[in-house]
């Protein structure tokens, strides 16, 4: 029965990750295809809301599916992920859609 109430928030979910793949992909051609690529890349760290692996394992597969971004790595306490990002003009942006959008989606979906 449980399962049953989360297919609106897997639905959901689902439709908000197309539009976010669909944006990123768009981006990374638009960065491949101008001359001169003028990109910004970064490396950063995301402090984890997460408390399952199932929970943090979603979450860095869905990052790395996503054109334009790798999850690198997770600290061995489990709290940070860390993030690749081919261009970024705004980290602390990145980092708040990260968490109010992926991540607490994740946390929803996967409690």
């Amino acid at each position: 029965m449980k399962l049953l109430l989360k297919i609106p928030l897997l639905l959901g979910y689902s439709l908000f990750y197309l539009k976010e793949l669909l944006l990123a992909n768009y981006t990374v051609a638009k960065l491949v295809l101008t001359p001169g690529m003028n990109i910004r890349p970064a490396m950063f760290a995301l402090p984890l809301s997460c408390t399952t692996d199932a929970q943090i394992l979603l979450l860095a597969n869905l990052i790395s599916m996503t054109p334009g971004t790798l999850s690198v790595d997770v600290s061995t306490d489990k709290k940070t992920l860390y993030i690749h990002v081919i261009d970024v003009d705004d980290l602390d942006g990145l980092r708040t859609t990260l968490k109010e959008q992926f991540e607490r989606r994740v946390i929803t979906l996967l409690s």
